[in-house]
């Protein structure tokens, strides 16, 4: 039973059937407090009509001491918390037993649909696209941690205007053997060639990139043979960075493959009297709701990214009926998506629409643009990764395979450790570092617990005496053992919240506090029964620690 259930009981025992709603027990903020604090009597204070120190001294006689060893009332009504080894002791075992780590299976039976990464075809992805990617990513590992059926989408940028200039220069910037081995490079440089001529004052470029867009739009076999085969080797090269990664994708549905279906939504949207004419276009006034208004369908008969992302719902709903979407793009967009997640809902889509939006990102101080020159490929990103990690473990007898796991895994975490709302600027010093917040630091102190079982003669094993941490009285080792439990908790707020940084920050203080623990406590030297409960305990950590790194997309090496 969790701490949580044990004390809503205690509730429900003082109070009787009153709706109390959820109550919650969480980790003290000081050792002095004990081990947990519960706050919920002051927020029932109003509803019970009592003094909340009150209600908290009902509650804490109400409580089961088979569980805890000390309880007090404090200030205005908190309740402190200290748990007896006996339930700590059991807690860890179940703990180390689960085969979820204790990550509660909330959303079995449930669908999600996550939209993330979604580059524009044609075009290399580069280091502004890593942010989506990464951040998506692990929003997706986390959900299905939980036991959510996932379906990851990268809605590609695979349909517009490009498309005409792409057509053109294709048949006129390439020479033969560029056409013969196509490449996204190849493709990403006669756009550029085609788009500056595009620009040149006569206009006839211009003319002619158009005809060959109209053409593709009418369906001419040579045209959309032409886009098909741009597509397949744009999917090639992005699943070709995916898989360095570790990053997969159930379906690739780009805005053509809604393009049948938009003209259907402006029509509802007429019937329903939400879009209305203006201005030769048509349009959806959300101007009460302080969002302005939304162009459904251009002047010109066009349709826009609004109509496609209102088709895009229409389609997930009817297909895969989710429990919510989730889209995972810089904030920049954030009033696109307030606005179209307020008509989705007048249209009558009862689905949850959530987005994460995340701040950009700079390199080592300066922004990111083509303009300013250092636009930098993503490839070049990670073979630089990959080679700054060679440095650092090629002393440790380290391969490139461990540069990968390291490299890739820094690059990761100096992301995902932030807050996704922040911009950050990323600098290589301390992406890798091997102290502090940084991804080879949680390696490091996955290796350094690997060692250490190595040394014992065993692996990590759920079948070692974790019980007998019941006989530990050392504060070292209860902080590290109430640090591994709430491990499941960090996965349910990092979920909850959108914010893979919750967790990151988790694994980063558990480390931290393992460390203190293996510094102060004396392990393999210990009497036996306190060196296999202490070794268990080393165990699970090193176990909590490679989940959670894997939840990040990032690997936990054995060695470094």
């Amino acid at each position: 039973m969790t701490l949580n259930e044990i004390t809503e009981n205690a509730f429900k025992k003082a109070f009787g059937e009153l709706e109390i709603g959820e109550i919650k027990v969480l980790p003290a903020t000081d050792p002095k407090f004990g081990d947990y604090q519960c706050n919920d009597a002051l927020k029932l204070a109003k509803k019970l009509k009592m003094n909340p120190r009150e209600i908290a001294n009902k509650v804490a006689e109400a409580l089961d001491r088979e569980y805890f060893e000390k309880v007090e009332v404090a200030g205005p009504g908190f309740l402190n918390l200290t748990v007896r080894r006996t339930w700590l002791a059991q807690s860890l075992a179940n703990l180390a037993k689960s085969q979820v780590l204790g990550i509660p299976q909330s959303g079995k039976g449930k669908k999600i649909v996550i939209d993330y990464s979604s580059p524009n075809a044609a075009k290399q992805m580069h280091i502004g696209h890593i942010r989506s990617t990464v951040i998506g990513n692990a929003i997706d590992r986390i959900f299905r941690s939980l036991g959510y059926d996932v379906i990851a989408d990268n809605h590609l940028g695979d349909w517009g205007t490009q498309f005409g200039i792409l057509i053109k220069g294709y048949r006129e910037c390439l020479n033969d053997e560029e056409r013969a081995n196509l490449t996204v490079a190849n493709l990403e440089k006669c756009y550029v060639l085609s788009a500056a001529k595009a620009k040149e004052e006569d206009g006839v470029w211009k003319d002619a990139c158009r005809a060959e867009l109209v053409k593709l739009q009418q369906g001419d076999e040579a045209n959309i043979a032409l886009w098909k085969k741009f597509i397949e080797i744009s999917i090639g090269e992005f699943e070709r960075m995916y898989s360095k990664l570790g990053v997969k994708f159930d379906t690739y549905r780009g805005e053509s493959y809604y393009n049948n279906m938009m003209g259907g939504i402006v029509e509802k949207l007429v019937q329903m009297n939400l879009a209305v004419e203006s201005e030769g276009a048509l349009i959806v006034n959300l101007e009460e709701e302080k969002l302005g208004v939304a162009i459904v369908r251009k002047s010109d008969g066009g349709f826009n990214y609004t109509t496609s992302d209102l088709a895009c719902v229409k389609s997930r709903v009817e297909e895969y009926d989710p429990e919510r979407i989730i889209y995972v793009t810089d904030d920049r967009q954030k009033l696109h998506f307030a606005q179209f997640f307020s008509i989705s809902k007048k249209m009558g889509y009862d689905v949850k629409l959530v987005h994460v939006p995340f701040g950009l990102m700079s390199f080592q101080g300066k922004a990111i643009s083509t303009r300013e020159g250092n636009l930098i490929r993503l490839e070049e990103l990670l073979a630089e990764a990959k080679r700054r990690a060679f440095e650092i473990v090629k002393e440790r007898g380290g391969d490139e395979q461990l540069a990968e796991s390291i490299g890739y895994g820094a690059v990761k975490y100096t992301d995902l450790s932030h807050d996704p709302a922040t911009a950050i600027d990323f600098d290589w010093d301390k992406a890798l570092a091997l102290d502090g917040n940084s991804g080879p630091y949680l390696q490091y102190a996955h290796a350094r617990v690997c060692s250490l079982l190595a040394k014992a003669g065993i692996e990590n094993d759920s079948s070692l005496p974790i019980e007998n941490i019941v006989q530990d009285e050392a504060p070292a080792t209860k902080r590290l053992a109430l640090q591994l439990l709430e491990f499941p908790g960090a996965v349910v707020r990092a979920a909850e919240a959108y914010k893979p940084s919750i967790l990151a920050d988790y694994l980063h203080e558990t480390a931290q506090i393992y460390s203190s623990f293996y510094q102060n406590i004396p392990v393999l030297k210990s009497d036996e029964a306190l060196k296999s409960s202490r070794l268990a305990l080393c165990s699970l950590f090193g176990e909590v620690l490679r989940k959670g790194l894997e939840l990040l997309g990032i690997d936990a090496p054995n060695r470094i």
